[in-house]
């Protein structure tokens, strides 16, 4: 009895409510600033001696084992600290005995004279205690996990505090298994982080590692993700001639699945340009190998303008596969658009037939080619940016590549409200020097 009186005045030594309440608060706080599982049961079981007194400590887990089996994850007996969530096959694994019978009994235990076995698998634990308290920490219904607590005295602990220590063990244990996950979630964040990153990297290097020289040509552009990576995409072949093709495509979709389709697009094209072909046969060539490999069961799409620039005359011709029409800022200062695709994205009907056009230039002129995440960029009430506004700056902006895609990422910003962008973002600017 004198343990028992003990306990019970250690309990008091806490002292008034408002100091029993302090004790309580400086324990939470502690806690809330802990980010270390291992710290956390440290400066808890600290804690908690306080509270519980307890010459020898065990914890066990039978996650994963079958009956009889368990694990010993702690004991204040070992020299050192062992990480059971990082090593547990360093762990002690026990069959049978009295804290099997524990730990899958699925309920609070108490031995007031603790007596077992020589050869009980936890003996090596019990040498020298006389009394035992084991209280179960559940996960999802089951003891998964358990805390054994032993004095070297009979009769150590009350029965009548049990229910308290179930109560802040599991909450505890609660809180431990959060912040353990939000480690794993962490871990498994920074993978999928480092690989989202190498994959933009591996997407960017499919772009034009600089823009070309194209004679009595200004050219600009604007690249921007949502994501890491995206599915916008841009790019320059050098034809006979002094001739140059200008590709500017959109993916369907964001992130990852958008830029892999993306590098596949751009591996399709490249081939498809060797020889050069003219744009309808180049988008069609896309198209085919698309449908036939590629998108037959995704739903995926890509929309594309590709256009063949011929210095000698300034004419450009093109063809349109379901991609915004290119505007042109004429050289008075009104701007117009090029004449909308009739034709069907890329990846949608293998035999789907993509029209040619051709336009010549005049000196002052300036063509924007773009993807729909400018014009579709939202104001924080949901109104769309638009194609007026974009021709609105096309029009009352001096002639430079450079200032037409200044003005146009100035109004985007004030009209969005600085917001990030949810759509891949593509300009291209093509000024013909006067």
């Amino acid at each position: 009895m004198e343990d028992v009186v003990a306990t019970h005045s250690l309990l008091a030594r806490l002292g008034t409510p408002d100091q029993r309440l302090s004790f309580i608060l400086d324990t939470m706080r502690e806690m809330s600033e802990l980010t270390d599982p291992q710290v956390m049961v440290r400066t808890y079981s600290a804690r908690m001696r306080q509270l519980i007194p307890s010459d020898r400590s065990l914890s066990l887990s039978r996650r994963d084992l079958r009956t009889p089996y368990f694990r010993v994850t702690r004991s204040s007996t070992w020299d050192g600290e062992v990480n059971p969530w990082r090593q547990g096959d360093r762990l002690p694994v026990l069959e049978g005995g009295l804290l099997a019978g524990c730990i899958y009994g699925d309920e609070p235990v108490v031995v007031d004279d603790l007596e077992f076995s020589p050869d009980d698998p936890a003996a090596q634990y019990f040498e020298g205690m006389r009394s035992l308290v084991a209280i179960p920490l559940f996960d999802a219904g089951r003891a998964i996990n358990m805390v054994v607590v032993m004095r070297k005295e009979p009769l150590g602990y009350r029965r009548d505090m049990l229910a308290e220590h179930v109560w802040m063990a599991n909450l505890f244990g609660r809180a431990t298994k959060t912040l353990v996950l939000a480690q794993e979630v962490k871990r498994a964040y920074d993978v999928v982080d480092r690989e989202l990153k190498a994959v933009a990297d591996i997407q960017r290097s499919l772009l034009p590692a600089a823009l070309p020289k194209i004679p009595g040509l200004d050219i600009a552009v604007h690249y921007q993700t949502s994501r890491h990576s995206g599915g916008d995409y841009y790019d320059f072949f050098q034809l006979p001639d002094g001739q140059w093709g200008i590709l500017v495509a959109d993916v369907s979709g964001h992130g990852t699945p958008a830029a892999v389709l993306m590098a596949i697009t751009h591996s399709i094209a490249h081939i498809a340009c060797d020889p050069p072909v003219p744009p309808a046969r180049l988008l069609a060539a896309i198209n085919e190998r698309l449908c036939r490999q590629y998108t037959k069961s995704s739903g995926n799409f890509v929309t594309a303008f590709y256009g063949v620039y011929d210095p000698k005359d300034r004419t450009l011709l093109w063809s349109n596969a379901g991609h915004p029409p290119p505007r042109l800022a004429r050289h008075g200062g009104t701007a117009i658009a090029l004449p909308p695709a009739a034709s069907l994205p890329l990846g949608i009907e293998p035999d789907e037939p993509y029209g040619q056009f051709v336009h010549q230039l005049a000196p002052g002129d300036a063509l924007l080619l773009y993807t729909d995440g400018i014009t579709e960029a939202r104001e924080p009430a949901g109104e769309m940016f638009g194609v007026e506004r974009l021709d609105t700056v096309l029009a009352c902006t001096p002639r430079s590549s450079e200032r037409l895609i200044r003005a146009t990422l100035i109004a985007l910003e004030a009209f969005t409200d600085g917001r990030a962008p949810a759509d891949d973002q593509t300009l291209l600017v093509m000024q013909v020097r006067e």
